[in-house]
């Protein structure tokens, strides 16, 4: 059963109940771009999941069967011991990937989004797969049964789901035990007395145990994002960019040793000289300002319901996932990542953007077929005629006589 897949109505309900506290409060926690930008990585890193959850659970499972030092049953005491143990290691998980470079590169995408709502929860890396599966073994070892495991991971991850938001206040004794909005909205800040602290993910006492607990300040307000600002709403390059930063850094280190060891410094460590020739724009925290690309009203309900299109079909793709080989996933992967790509361009408001979208919506008609050779989507009609006036539809609003858009910023 897949947990995430089932609370995707009750997430995009929650939003939608969030949206509404806003109005009634008369403050504003989302920006269309921002939110759209954060649920992209989402959906691109459930997509990716695909791809890769395969070789995390068979990973697992693996050194379960082969390291295990016992076989711990079936009972509900197992259960709730490896939700606790599941939190102990995420939370160290979660401080390494903020305090060693090559892990800060896959877990930066989380905390890029310069807004803090519900959306931001679901703003999640593609590339977590590669290294995070490290701090998990053991619980292999220790003979946590592989569903048990797969479990409570999808347990930790649906609770922290409610903590990213701005309306819910200190929580009493509450916050001296479990991660709360006000002890994780410090979690998100680029504030220096902010960050850096409240790993945990169920869980805070391994915070004030570990002594990287920092209470939210009423005179300190939050300031969200990160101290090198992402500036697109590309989900791919959100992805990317820290990668390619520590590439770039290790090609230009005039020393061997600075080439190898900067994926593993602390994170924001650069070589000396790279760090001179090339310095980081990051904004004083006194002049920071959000990334806004002007976009008129229209063409920010476009990329909206462009969006939800690829909402629905990656649902579907992960209910008929595992009905498929890898091939077939990597193939939806691409249509997915690319279809995600334009909507990014589109925001960003790029010269090429309404070249980019006449492009997608012309390839879906090939893709389409594909995916009803494949057995990913079932023959007939219906579903052609469905594509064919969402396109037409799409075609109309973009070929339709309209005063030129504002250009990028």
């Amino acid at each position: 059963m897949n947990l995430i897949l089932l609370a995707v109505p009750f997430f995009f309900l929650l939003i939608a109940i969030e949206l509404v506290a806003d109005r009634v409060r008369g403050v504003s926690t989302y920006r269309l771009a921002d939110s759209l930008n954060s649920l992209s990585a989402g959906v691109l890193s459930q997509t990716s999941g695909l791809l890769s959850k395969a070789i995390a659970v068979l990973g697992y499972a693996f050194a379960y069967e082969h390291l295990h030092l016992t076989a711990l049953p079936d009972e509900p005491w197992v259960w709730v011991l490896a939700f606790v143990f599941y939190d102990f290691c995420y939370y160290w998980n979660h401080r390494i990937g903020h305090e060693r470079n090559i892990f800060w590169a896959s877990h930066v995408v989380h905390h890029q989004s310069e807004d803090y709502n519900l959306s931001t929860a679901l703003r999640q890396t593609s590339t977590g797969f590669l290294l995070s599966w490290i701090f998990y073994l053991p619980m292999a070892v220790a003979g946590v049964p592989p569903l048990v495991f797969v479990t409570v991971a999808a347990l930790n991850l649906l609770y922290q789901f409610w903590v990213h938001t701005r309306h819910v206040p200190k929580l009493g004794w509450y916050e001296w035990f479990f991660v709360t909005p006000s002890n994780h909205r410090v979690h998100h800040a680029q504030n220096p007395v902010y960050m850096d602290r409240n790993y945990g993910g169920v869980f805070i006492l391994w915070d004030r145990l570990f002594g990287t607990f920092q209470e939210e300040l009423d005179e300190q307000p939050v300031v969200f994002g990160v101290t090198t600002p992402l500036r697109s709403w590309n989900p791919l390059w959100a992805n990317l960019q820290f990668y390619v930063q520590l590439w770039c850094d290790a090609v230009r280190a005039g020393s061997w040793w600075d080439r190898l060891r900067i994926w593993f410094m602390p994170t924001g460590w650069r070589p000396a000289d790279v760090a001179a020739r090339y310095p980081l724009d990051k904004p004083d925290l006194a002049s920071f300002r959000k990334f806004e690309v002007p976009l008129a009203r229209g063409p920010k309900v476009y990329a909206a319901l462009q969006f939800s299109a690829y909402v629905l079909g990656v649902s579907w793709l992960l209910a008929v996932a595992a009905q498929h080989g890898l091939g077939v996933l990597a193939g939806a992967w691409l249509w997915v990542a690319f279809g995600l790509y334009c909507i990014g361009a589109w925001l960003e408001n790029r010269p090429f953007a309404r070249g980019l979208e006449l492009l997608r919506l012309a390839l879906n008609l090939p893709a389409l077929l594909w995916a009803q050779q494949v057995g990913l989507v079932a023959g007939g009609m219906l579903v052609w005629w469905l594509l064919a006036a969402w396109s037409l539809a799409s075609l109309s609003w973009l070929l339709w006589p309209r005063q030129a858009q504002t250009q990028p910023a």
